[in-house]
């Protein structure tokens, strides 16, 4: 007797006690879609198999499938991760962790309508931009600022309200690609701005500027190389210098920041990357920087400068395809009133994460240590267990060279491939992402957050267990 004619009917399955429970969560369709889905897959298996099962044993298989696929289906392709790789903005993982004054204030606009574009005293319409830009304003020292979806953006809004059709100058060391294949020529190009090329890779100098300026030169564009360090036989023109040329020929000067600072680094060893505040104060008219960087907002592209300029941004058409929603600017006007009211180096997890003493990282790593002993040292798979100095990074495109010296747990596992235990990890709820060096699996503790350093034992055992 063939097992296909035990397998039960949809209107069956539906009538089951553990599937009708289900309908207070999720629709009825949703429910029966899947039912089908794995009836269809229990079913090919019986043919594959040819063995002849009771309809409870075909019921009970059924149930397991769909209980997999509803977890599967319902739960969305968006989960957690347990960054244990020491890369604080590891763009592959969503970038900067949000302050809890950021989240607050995000959930609280998100459950309720709220002042997004209403000046409440008068009743009348507003504009969403105001949120933020008193706070950068009173920060920065700018005179006005723009919030758009990403740097990206605010880059090619610049150029197309300031040059498009005219020339913008730049010098070929710093026509940068900033990841994902997006290259400063291209954003150029598709602003409408023409990209006048001056200097070598190596050397640029002021006089490269000056000689290119025609009556067709719109602005000069400068692009801070956060991603990238060229070293030795090299000259670049400060920033200060670009902007005294521009007064000369009354051209503005536009510098895409890039990795945003507004905090001073200086004194944990981040010295490279001048801040947002330097670059106001040296006189540039436009200034562009992210808000997922090291400013340790949400993705946005924050644009500072002169306040002409500025309104001629928030006229351009662009500007309303570029547009960022409430969720953004609640979650980047949280991180700002950090800056302006809190405690930033300790409330932002990204500086307080690339503030951390080296005292502070051994601590966590001997009590990580501790557990991994106490959880995983008697397991057949586990060769060695050590504390070990590791070298993080600040990643996100900011600080290509430099590493920051720091702490973490090496594991030697034995009867089990280091590809094996990442894989399986990967697939864990939530995920583990850690680094490996030689032969050896590396959990950096620098960028764990509270309470993740037993969730990473309870998920290494897991997988070992399997």
């Amino acid at each position: 007797m063939s097992s296909l004619r035990n397998i039960p009917s949809i209107d069956e399955l539906l009538l089951q006690d553990e599937i009708r429970s289900l309908g207070k969560e999720f629709n009825h369709e949703f429910i029966a879609n899947l039912l089908r889905r794995a009836v269809g897959i229990v079913r090919e298996e019986l043919r594959k198999s040819q063995a002849v099962l009771e309809k409870a044993a075909i019921n009970h298989r059924i149930l397991a499938v769909f209980n997999a696929e509803i977890h599967k289906s319902a739960r969305g392709t968006l989960q957690t991760v347990i960054n244990a790789t020491g890369v604080v903005l590891h763009t592959n993982l969503g970038r900067a962790v949000l302050s809890n004054r950021a989240i607050e204030y995000m959930v609280e606009m998100a459950g309720h309508y709220n002042n997004l574009e209403m000046d409440l005293p008068t009743g009348e319409r507003g504009s969403r931009y105001v949120h933020v830009e008193q706070l950068l304003k009173e920060i920065t020292g700018a005179e006005a600022a723009l919030v758009v979806n990403n740097n990206a953006a605010a880059v090619m809004l610049g150029l197309n309200t300031l040059a498009a059709g005219k020339e913008a100058i730049v010098s070929r060391g710093q026509l940068v690609e900033i990841g994902g294949a997006f290259r400063i020529p291209e954003v150029m190009k598709l602003s409408g701005a023409i990209l006048k090329e001056v200097g070598t890779t190596n050397k640029t100098y002021n006089r490269d500027y000056e000689q290119a300026i025609n009556e067709n030169t719109a602005l000069l564009f400068a692009a801070h190389t956060s991603n990238y360090k060229i070293e030795g036989f090299t000259a670049e023109v400060a920033l200060q210098e670009l902007v005294e040329l521009g007064n000369k020929y009354a051209l503005p000067v536009m510098q895409d920041l890039g990795s945003g600072i507004l905090y001073p680094m200086q004194q944990w060893g981040l010295r490279e990357e001048p801040t947002v505040q330097e670059c106001v104060k040296s006189g540039a008219d436009i200034i562009t920087f992210s808000g997922d960087k090291l400013l340790g907002g949400p993705q946005a592209g924050i644009i500072l400068g002169k306040k002409p300029l500025i309104e001629a941004m928030k006229e351009n058409q662009l500007t309303r395809a570029l547009r960022v929603d409430k969720l953004t600017i609640a979650a980047l006007e949280g991180t700002l009133l950090e800056y302006l009211s809190g405690n930033p180096a300790v409330n932002i997890p990204v500086l307080r994460m690339l503030c951390q003493s080296p005292q502070e990282l051994l601590y966590q790593a001997q009590q990580l240590y501790k557990q991994a002993n106490d959880q995983l040292l008697d397991h057949t798979n586990i060769e060695t267990i050590e504390i070990v100095e590791v070298e993080d990074m600040v990643g996100g495109g900011a600080y290509p060279t430099y590493r920051i010296p720091g702490w973490g747990v090496a594991i030697k596992f034995q009867g089990i491939t280091l590809d094996q235990i990442a894989g399986q990890l990967r697939l864990t709820q939530p995920a583990l992402l850690t680094r490996r060096q030689d032969d050896k699996m590396l959990i950096s503790v620098r960028t764990l957050q509270v309470g993740e350093d037993e969730q990473i034992m309870g998920l290494i055992q897991s997988v070992l267990q399997n």
